[in-house]
């Protein structure tokens, strides 16, 4: 049975969760260089998929909707901006961890208002087929999208499509030379 985009949406939540919880738990900088290469790819992904789906499907369904994605997306422009700090940063760096706390405080709230609150709503005005199919898109999407934080690029269709297309290619062949932990290394 395919998923409800909430589902999809809290799915993300918690593998981002669970990296930056492997990070801060790690006393290995080859470890923590691994995670933070799949945080930010994990999060900067996640962050315009939504931006290309989930807001726009905001403005189309729900009622009052198009203040809830404005909302959202001044949200995400806080995060990508610090996400862009944290992504140029060593963990040797003493910036490392309180900048990544920092961001992940700012992202916590956000996640917590947008999987009890806007997602909920969301649900509410669409069928168990327009959800599924909303989450089969928001996957499909992200596999185009840039891996790396640009947050001075437009964050609404149809320009943040376009400018993802254009630089999803430059951060997928910069991913080829990064860290990845293993496959089965994250616990959600």
């Amino acid at each position: 049975m395919a998923l409800r985009i909430r589902e999809t949406i809290q799915q993300d939540h918690r593998t981002i969760e669970a990296c930056y919880n492997r990070i801060i738990g790690s006393t290995s900088r080859d470890e923590q260089i691994r995670f933070q290469n799949l945080f930010v790819w994990e999060l900067a992904r996640h962050a315009v998929g939504e931006e290309l789906v989930v807001y726009p499907a905001f403005e189309k369904y729900v009622q009052g909707g198009a203040a809830m994605a404005q909302k959202d997306r001044e949200e995400h422009q806080k995060v990508k901006e610090q996400l862009k700090i944290f992504q140029q940063l060593d963990p040797l760096n003493q910036d490392f961890l309180p900048t990544l706390d920092t961001l992940m405080e700012e992202l916590s709230e956000h996640i917590e208002k947008e999987e009890s609150e806007d997602l909920v709503i969301l649900e509410e005005t669409l069928s168990e087929h327009d959800s599924q199919s909303l989450s089969k898109t928001f996957n499909r999407t992200k596999i185009f999208l840039p891996s790396r934080a640009h947050p001075h690029a437009p964050n609404k269709p149809p320009f943040e499509t376009a400018v993802g297309l254009m630089t999803a290619p430059f951060d997928q062949v910069a991913d080829l030379f990064r860290k990845w932990p293993s496959r089965d290394a994250v616990q959600t």
